[in-house]
């Protein structure tokens, strides 16, 4: 199955780039690309990409809202990773709310940039260790935004093992370290995970980060 892929970057360069690596590889095509986020809307909903790789500083539209829009009201969403040019980007929490799946820095390898599409269009998220710190500390100095009513209510129908789980996610463990930690077969801990966002009605691990934490599951510093 080949994974559709829409770039979005006002850098020609960047479009050029990686559209052309992205395209050298087995099962992955560049459909399109957009010069900004109005644009980008434009040509998701023409071509109805698998992928966004999304700039986050762009003219017309920047990239956090072209995602809000991208991903409200959907029944097809597409996966967004959002393309910065430094791991501690101003907008990452808000990224992350508007339903991004990950970040990529501009300058990543090119394995790196392919197993970054990999990864997202499986369905993981991206959220590298520097970004889940970021994100704790942006809730040690805010005031986090009101919880979701349908998400908030799924809270108390997690197991305490899915509970103890998604504590651990939210301190941006992978599933590996997290069967260490817990002493469990790496497929129970991703059969875990799975029922998780199930029940909160969340996309992703990154989801599963700002939900943590804005629910009072986890406590910065904690």
């Amino acid at each position: 199955m080949t994974t559709s892929i829409l770039i979005v970057d006002d850098q020609a360069m960047v479009r050029q780039g990686f559209g052309a690596l992205l395209d050298a590889q087995p099962g992955l095509a560049v459909v399109g690309e957009a010069a900004d986020g109005a644009a980008g809307l434009e040509a998701a909903a023409r071509l109805d990409p698998d992928v966004v790789l999304m700039d986050v500083r762009m003219p017309v539209m920047d990239g956090l809202e072209a995602t809000r829009r991208l991903l409200e009201g959907r029944s097809h969403r597409p996966r967004v990773l959002m393309l910065t040019t430094f791991d501690l980007d101003d907008y990452v929490y808000e990224a992350l709310r508007a339903g991004a799946s990950g970040f990529l820095l501009k300058d990543a390898t090119a394995e790196e940039l392919i197993q970054a599409v990999r990864v997202v269009a499986a369905g993981d998220a991206l959220l590298a260790p520097s970004i889940t710190r970021r994100l704790i500390e942006d809730f040690a100095h805010r005031r986090p935004a009101p919880l979701r009513s349908g998400p908030a209510r799924r809270l108390p129908e997690l197991t305490p093992r899915e509970t103890e789980v998604l504590r651990l996610v939210a301190q941006g463990l992978s599933n590996r370290e997290i069967a260490a930690d817990l002493v469990l077969a790496e497929q129970t801990v991703k059969t875990h995970v799975s029922r998780i966002l199930t029940k909160l009605d969340l996309r992703d691990r990154a989801q599963a980060v700002v939900f943590s934490y804005e629910s009072g599951l986890v406590a910065p510093g904690a």
